[in-house]
């Protein structure tokens, strides 16, 4: 946590907490891209090839691969996926080492994340109602890049990078956990309600 009296230009690392977490994180993003990116390749050579987390109508990760969707700049998603967290772990393994990043650099790594939470959001929309399917590994990534984005935006309220007032910066300091509870907490609810017949049919 930020020194109370810690000026917003200065150099600041992050507690071990933070450090692991984004190594953690990211290490399940890059998974799932990994993982995702392999299946992609399958299926572009052999149309009929069935990833192996396509387990129902629902949860079918052939569907979600095969949507234009998947495909949102011009390429793979995963591909992104595979530079974006590894950058995430290089970030949090250069933290655990000591690192002590300035005011900027904390920033665009906030405006990463917050690019990252905004597109998995889109995408969550994207599969929810216009693909109507699930996939086990886009999940994964869903729920490690919320986590991110809200550990990572507690961090720069609380050392000062942007401003917010002091009960907001007490409140993430004592329940940082809340938000990301919370917004994985709605996601659930909505593919619950989404599927709601298929999961208690």
């Amino acid at each position: 946590m930020a020194a109370p009296g810690q000026h917003p230009r200065e150099p600041a690392g992050a507690g071990r907490a933070l450090a692991l977490l984004l190594v953690v994180t990211g290490a399940a993003g890059l998974l799932a891209s990994w993982v995702i990116t392999l299946d992609k390749f399958k299926l572009l050579k052999d149309p009929d090839f069935t990833p192996g987390c396509s387990l129902n109508p629902v949860v079918s990760c052939g569907s979600v691969m095969k949507s234009d969707q998947a495909s949102a700049f011009g390429f793979p998603n995963p591909m992104l996926g595979l530079v974006a967290y590894g950058i995430v772990i290089c970030v949090g393994m250069s933290l655990l080492a000591g690192a002590r990043f300035p005011r900027w650099y904390w920033l665009l790594f906030g405006a990463g994340c917050l690019f990252g939470v905004g597109f998995v959001s889109w995408l969550q929309f994207q599969s929810l109602y216009r693909i109507n399917a699930l996939c086990l590994w886009c999940c994964l990534a869903w729920v490690a890049t919320i986590l991110l984005f809200w550990y990572v935006l507690s961090h720069l309220v609380r050392h000062r990078f942007l401003p917010a007032p002091a009960p907001v910066r007490a409140f993430l300091g004592e329940f940082a956990w809340v938000p990301p509870v919370l917004h994985t907490g709605i996601v659930g609810m909505l593919v619950l309600t989404r599927w709601w017949d298929f999961w208690t049919g």
